[in-house]
């Protein structure tokens, strides 16, 4: 039997996933779930807070994972391999994908890539994994000035959650797999293009 506090974050997550953090709304979401306002707020909180348990919930455990891959792609001791880094990243979010409840996740966290509050969440709850990968990019890409990385890896974002509001919907793991092959191929190759002229005045 699924529990109060489950069926609040179950409800949560496809309300996120379907209209984004500011246009779900609480009373949606109370409905769905079939409890009232009071539950909400005894177990959660305002509104942020049922978010970061959403996110906290699936996510600490994915994190572990890309800790592991990450360990395993800076093993050799010298600069680790770009799509490597990538696929740490990628490879652990895709598979929730295949969990129960994990589509609606990964299609959740696509869309909320675009919202202000997820980096700031992120940032807040996960910041020493995203200095670790931060760390970990400029290893594998030493001669990208900070600034352009910075700036790519923003877009790199973007297409990040493009593929992930889309991966639920593969049929099978090996298409998803393929999808996540062409998304590594294709930020790996913008991460490596050359540095415009222009934004490498701006570096200096």
């Amino acid at each position: 039997m699924i529990d109060t506090k489950d069926k609040i974050l179950d409800a949560a997550e496809r309300a996120f996933a379907e209209h984004g953090y500011a246009a779900a709304s609480l009373r949606g979401i109370i409905a769905d779930a079939g409890v009232n306002l009071a539950a909400v707020h005894y177990h959660f909180g305002p509104k942020e807070e049922l978010l970061r348990a959403v996110i906290l919930r699936r996510v600490e455990p994915v994190n572990g994972e890309r800790l592991a891959l990450l360990d395993a792609a800076e093993r050799g001791g010298g600069p680790p391999l770009l799509e490597d880094v990538l696929r740490a990243f990628l490879v652990p979010t895709v598979g929730l994908a295949w969990q129960p409840g994990g589509a609606v996740f990964v299609r959740m966290m696509g869309r909320l890539y675009m919202d202000d509050i997820l980096p700031q969440l992120l940032r807040r709850e996960f910041g020493p994994l995203m200095e670790r990968f931060d760390a970990t990019l400029r290893r594998a890409l030493p001669e990208l000035p900070a600034q352009e990385l910075h700036a790519r890896v923003l877009m790199a974002i973007g297409a990040m959650a493009f593929a992930l509001r889309s991966i639920p919907n593969t049929r099978n793991a090996a298409e998803a797999e393929a999808h996540v092959d062409r998304l590594v191929a294709f930020i790996a190759a913008g991460l490596r293009a050359p540095v415009p002229a222009l934004a490498g005045k701006e570096n200096c």
